[in-house]
């Protein structure tokens, strides 16, 4: 991309080498309790990572891509009860991410959102929808991989001990409930997580690693690139992994 510097960050771009970016890759996080021991922007800094790894594979294979500064506020109104918890709703955020698609599309002729926070799934879905309808080649993806837990657990402990271990407090996690998302889910929706774990955990991070981290990283980027390659989306606007990699 002629006129633009070798980074993927769109902040680090200048206006008259973008005329040929093929993807622009917003990361989607939120500003939500993690437990005791990991930061409040943990959504954020692993949407982050994935989208920068997805787009420097491109980079490196002769396609342009650009990464978006992220969107660090989303709907977090399940982890309301613990403070310093900052969510803007589900209304909100779909009407932010149509927005943004729209004023990207002007000039990109493609966005994919890469979404970090479960709670995000339901606004960036309908807000998705609406784009394509709209004409708009928009899409969205989670940080996902299989057999991962649910809320600041070893796999959330586990990344970030990878991407910023100096801002893990190791000796300060604690074990919470080990059921699956899907079996918690109607207590969360109906009371919040605070009422099904006090201390703000879904799993257990005590045997945390970063070596863990490193390996759910790659498959993270690897299902994301697999998606954002086939193109394929399904009736959400997500794009469809045709395998899961487990770490």
């Amino acid at each position: 991309m002629t006129g633009r510097c070798d980074s993927p960050a769109l902040a680090d771009a200048r206006w008259h080498g973008l005329g040929d970016t093929a993807v622009v890759l917003v990361p989607l996080g939120s500003t939500e309790q993690h437990g005791p021991h990991l930061p409040y922007d943990t959504d954020t800094v692993i949407a982050a990572a994935v989208a920068r790894a997805a787009a420097q594979r491109l980079l490196d294979r002769g396609a342009p891509a650009l990464v978006a500064p992220a969107l660090a506020y989303g709907a977090s109104g399940e982890h309301q009860d613990f403070p310093g918890t900052v969510s803007i709703g589900e209304e909100a955020l779909s009407a932010v991410v149509i927005e943004m698609a729209r004023s990207l599309r002007t000039w990109s002729p493609r966005v994919v959102f890469v979404n970090g926070h479960g709670g995000n799934v339901r606004a960036l879905a309908a807000a998705v929808a609406q784009l394509r309808a709209e004409g708009h080649d928009a899409a969205w993806a989670p940080c996902a991989v299989a057999g991962a837990d649910a809320h600041a657990g070893r796999t959330e402990t586990s990344l970030m001990l990878h991407l910023a271990p100096e801002r893990v407090r190791l000796q300060d996690a604690v074990a919470g409930p080990p059921a699956p998302v899907a079996e918690l889910m109607p207590a969360l929706r109906e009371r919040g997580v605070r009422a099904v774990s006090p201390t703000g955990v879904l799993g257990d991070p005590t045997d945390a690693c970063p070596e863990h981290g490193a390996l759910i990283l790659g498959a993270m980027v690897e299902s994301f690139s697999r998606r954002l390659t086939a193109g394929a989306v399904d009736r959400h606007g997500c794009l469809r992994d045709v395998a899961q990699v487990a770490p």
